[in-house]
């Protein structure tokens, strides 16, 4: 258990820490930690080409709705009315795709990726376009929301998913996949390209005058789990569209660089506060399991991505014999031992095997609970 390995997808590339790791510097100029103010395709130019590790896009999804929505009691549903989102028709939203994604292209490196999420109203579109600019989908991944927005005129079926594509810069380009980190957080069960993740809501939702301050906000469990498979600590990552500044928070936490494109002056600065105040982990926390069994409904890990248990977190047996600590994809350490919640409790009792949620207890709230105590506050929230 405490040997360490590193699985990577055909062809990617080495990094720090690894034999024959590239110790190429961050070219000269790079605003890192900075929101580029005014048109994306404009603030991308100033950016030096082959200088970016990974973007995470989340463009306008050319959804304007043909007039209001109500939901059986009247009350009026917030749908995406704002002006950035405004086309005049598919081939000018053709050619903004075109535009974006073509600065994408040239800023990223030859091992980069790119990812970018969108609904059935324009990822066909932009898969289409992101094929004919040379890039290789990966993955298509969905997002099958916990508590998506019900179809209220009952026309259709409710729309409870969007989709992300993860894209290699070619067919045969190097890429970077955290393999081992992603099966780890979903305790030791190959990650799936169905994520069931809630939609941003409580504390994490930014509100201005009691509403919402961005439309269509991202939860950071969804790029916090962007950025533990697809980056490593100091990587550069850039959001075209930074809106109120999810993939910075989520980035500062997890000690990736960013840079940050932002055309609205309220998303800004809404954005430089939010991320002002997240906190980077600690390396001990950081680590990942880089190396090597029926899966609980809930993986601990997505206890880690909601929030619900930050890295660092102390774990420890109800007789207090252990501690671990939690790390950023759900794999826990004591000592030199290291493993998902199941297989480091079987190691250290030297058993045939261990149910780690109950197993494992921390301090929650003042009192000594077991880790299933949180698993069963995760699902509430998930079935809400």
């Amino acid at each position: 258990m405490g040997e360490v390995t590193t699985i990577r997808a055909p062809g990617a590339r080495p990094r720090e820490g690894e034999a024959g790791a590239l110790q190429a510097e961050l070219p000269l100029g790079l605003p890192l930690g900075r929101i580029l103010p005014g048109d994306c395709v404009a603030a991308m130019r100033s950016l030096p080409s082959a200088s970016i590790d990974l973007v995470f896009a989340d463009p306008p999804y050319n959804l304007q709705l043909g007039g209001d929505l109500n939901r059986p009691d009247g009350s009026h549903v917030d749908a995406v009315t704002n002006d950035w989102d405004r086309f005049a028709s598919f081939a000018e939203y053709d050619a903004f795709t075109l535009a974006w994604m073509s600065e994408c292209r040239r800023v990223l490196k030859p091992d980069g990726a790119l990812w970018v999420i969108g609904s059935y109203h324009n990822i066909y579109r932009v898969g289409a376009l992101l094929q004919d600019l040379g890039f290789w989908i990966l993955n298509d991944i969905v997002w099958r929301k916990a508590n998506p927005m019900p179809n209220f005129r009952g026309t259709r079926f409710t729309n409870a998913h969007e989709t992300l594509l993860w894209a290699s810069m070619g067919e045969k380009a190097r890429y970077h996949f955290n393999y081992r980190a992603m099966k780890t957080l979903n305790d030791e069960l190959q990650m799936r390209s169905d994520w069931l993740l809630p939609l941003c809501g409580g504390q994490e939702r930014l509100r201005r005058g009691g509403t919402k301050a961005h439309p269509t906000q991202k939860p950071e469990a969804l790029l916090y789990r962007v950025l533990l498979a697809t980056t490593e600590k100091g990587d550069v990552v850039l959001d075209p569209f930074f809106g109120t500044g999810t993939t910075g928070a989520v980035a500062k936490r997890l000690r990736r660089e960013w840079i940050g494109c932002e055309q609205e002056a309220d998303y800004r600065e809404l954005a430089l506060e939010r991320i002002a105040a997240a906190l980077p982990l600690d390396e001990g926390a950081l680590a990942t399991m880089q190396s090597r069994r029926s899966a609980p409904r809930v993986a601990f890990g997505a206890l880690v991505e909601a929030g619900m248990i930050a890295p660092g977190t102390v774990l420890f047996d109800r007789q207090r014999r252990w501690l671990a600590i939690v790390r950023a994809d759900g794999s826990v350490e004591c000592g030199r031992e290291s493993g998902s919640i199941h297989g480091l409790g079987k190691v250290l009792q030297e058993a045939p095997s261990c149910n780690g949620w109950s197993f494992w207890h921390l301090e929650h709230e003042g009192h000594v609970r077991p880790l299933d105590t949180l698993r069963q506050l995760y699902l509430l929230a998930v079935e809400d």
